[in-house]
């Protein structure tokens, strides 16, 4: 590590650890900081095993200062940092910290830009979530414009267009307007030709590994001190499609000796051959890369607020550059962490998932065991339960971990009230009745409810109960709204006893069906299928009714085929 490297890692290093500190109100600790000071410098990366011993001292100099020093001295290296947090400190009923000078501008607008590679899986809907809960707050705009510049390597799927925007209404908003980028080609040009006659792109021709070479030499591309006019005509020739894949870029001029080298003179536009899947965009070969195509546009919409990954602050560096040509002012940014969900076996990746989709291991998005919105809707999850549960978390720099156990809360508050209770025995043993039972059993549709009536189940000579019910030789159980039975020479007796026998603690309550007339059910669940026979009421039921299934949980029916009742579990 030389001497200037050196310098910088102090620095960085000083900065966050007394982010770190003033955060947490309390030290700071080396291995805290090392995530974020990595992702903010990955030019740091090469030095990795050296950067703790240089870290260490100097995290023990900032601990040894008091609290009101730690922020004097942050507000002096970092007052945009402070900023954030001291507005993460300032939540109020929106669950929400304020947006970063929100108040000074006529209208807060915002966007939620989605690739449509695919529908959308969980952690998707943290941005609408968030950004559609500040569009009520602050009273202002937000719009999903749909980032389909990548037909190669991020080809949009035709079907996630419509997909997406059901999902924003699903977690509970309406966009004020909708864009597709890929309509909005011409537009990228003219800002193209505009940059270049600003002198601040040029075309160059440099393999990808000749110009990482330069690049990380600090050397400057022998292209990019061409003439306007050579420019202007290259790129004319890059638009009409006369170069190969990989033959001609545009790049922006930045700073050749910016201490990241990610910056310095990055592509605008490429030259790909795949053609667009929309009809409407599928002449264009010359397509501009991310971080211009939504920088001109967060401009032209009028975006005040950006919400974006903190592995995408590059993002806003280089943008700045452009909007500096163009003497453009720069929205405020606000970056945050990844959500880490569990409880699940695949992977949250649009790619992976489709992946497992294609090979058959996956039914489609919305099989129960993947990580989807479509999946969760399928399972009969309301919307707000997820974005109740989005905005728990907050806008931390830090990843969040999710535990689908919040949604999950969420949901039964939902529709606890409104699911009656039937009985699902799953995996069922036939045991005969004996000793007279009633012919009918009466159970509340609502224990809560008692205006909804009871549920009418015909008894017969025998009920299925689950495996693990199955009492031991003469013990007692009961079978709920039926009564108390004793289990002698593989029978079910009826006893006639009283409910007190189980207020006693001496007698187990059991779910049960009966075995002549039931429906035969099919429970689709995280883990796997699951095959057993509900009540009859169950057949009478229609599909996106939510039901509790009494000591097995939530569900709500999808359909009812021939020999069969389908249903998606929702949680316990």
């Amino acid at each position: 590590m030389d001497d200037e490297v050196r310098e910088r890692v102090e620095r960085e290093v000083e900065k966050h650890a007394l982010l770190n500190a003033v955060k947490h109100e309390s030290d700071a600790d080396v291995g805290a900081i090392m995530g974020p000071l990595m992702g903010e410098n990955p030019d740091f990366r090469p030095h990795g095993g050296e950067i703790p011993g240089v870290a260490g001292p100097i995290v023990s100099e900032v601990n040894a200062l008091s609290h009101e020093a730690r922020r004097d001295r942050i507000a002096e290296l970092a007052p945009d940092e402070l900023a954030e947090i001291e507005a993460e400190d300032e939540e109020d009923e929106w669950d929400l910290p304020a947006l970063p000078n929100a108040e000074g501008v006529e209208e807060v607008r915002m966007r939620c830009a989605p690739n449509p590679n695919g529908p959308w899986h969980v952690g998707h809907a943290r941005m609408p979530a968030v950004i559609g809960t500040y569009r009520e707050r602050y009273d202002g705009w937000f719009c999903v414009r749909f980032d389909d510049t990548d037909p190669e390597t991020k080809r949009p799927d035709l079907d996630a267009y419509d997909d997406i925007l059901d999902d924003v209404e699903y977690l509970g908003f309406e966009p004020d307007a909708v864009y597709r980028a890929s309509d909005r080609v011409e537009t990228y040009y003219e800002h193209a030709r505009e940059l270049i006659e600003l002198g601040g792109a040029y075309t160059c021709s440099c393999s990808g590994e000749t110009f990482s070479d330069l690049k990380n030499d600090g050397e400057a591309c022998p292209h990019r001190e061409k003439d306007v006019a050579t420019v202007q005509e290259e790129f004319e020739a890059m638009v009409a499609g006369e170069y190969d894949s990989g033959e001609m870029v545009l790049r922006v001029k930045t700073d050749i000796d910016h201490k990241n080298p990610a910056l310095r003179d990055f592509v605008a536009f490429r030259m790909i051959d795949t053609p667009h899947p929309r009809d409407v965009a599928s002449e264009y070969r010359c397509w501009p890369m991310l971080d211009f195509q939504s920088g001109i546009d967060d401009q032209l919409v009028g975006v005040t607020h950006i919400i974006r990954g903190i592995d995408l602050q590059d993002s806003a560096k280089k943008q700045r550059f452009v909007y500096d040509y163009f003497d453009w002012e720069y929205p405020e940014v606000v970056h945050w962490g990844h959500v880490q969900l569990d409880a699940y076996d695949v992977p949250m990746s649009t790619s992976s998932i489709k992946e497992l989709i294609d090979a058959g291991d996956l039914d489609g998005w919305d099989d129960p065991r993947a990580p989807t919105l479509a999946s969760l809707r399928r399972r009969g999850i309301r919307g707000d339960a997820i974005t109740d549960a989005m905005i728990g978390l907050g806008t931390s720099t830090s990843n969040v971990d999710l535990a689908m156990s919040t949604i999950y809360a969420n949901n039964r508050e939902l529709i606890d009230d409104g699911s009656d209770r039937y009985f699902f025995v799953r995996d069922g043993t036939e045991i005969p009745l004996g000793g007279s039972p009633p012919a009918e059993a009466n159970p509340p549709l609502h224990p809560d409810h008692e205006d909804r009536g009871d549920r009418a189940i015909p008894v017969g000579d025998a009920v299925l109960v689950e495996p693990a019910d199955v009492p031991d030789r003469e013990a007692s159980v009961w079978l709920k709204g039926l009564g108390c039975f004793q289990y002698t020479r593989d029978t079910l007796q009826y006893t006639d006893e009283s409910i007190d026998v189980v207020r006693e603690g001496d007698v187990d309550v059991i779910h049960w069906a009966p075995a002549d007339e039931n429906v035969s059910l099919q429970l689709r669940t995280m883990g796997g299928d699951v095959f057993g026979h509900a009540e009859p009421g169950v057949a009478a039921l229609d599909p996106d009714d939510t039901v509790q299934f009494v000591r097995v949980g939530f569900a709500r029916i999808d359909r009812h085929d021939d020999e069969e009742t389908v249903a998606y579990f929702s949680h316990p």
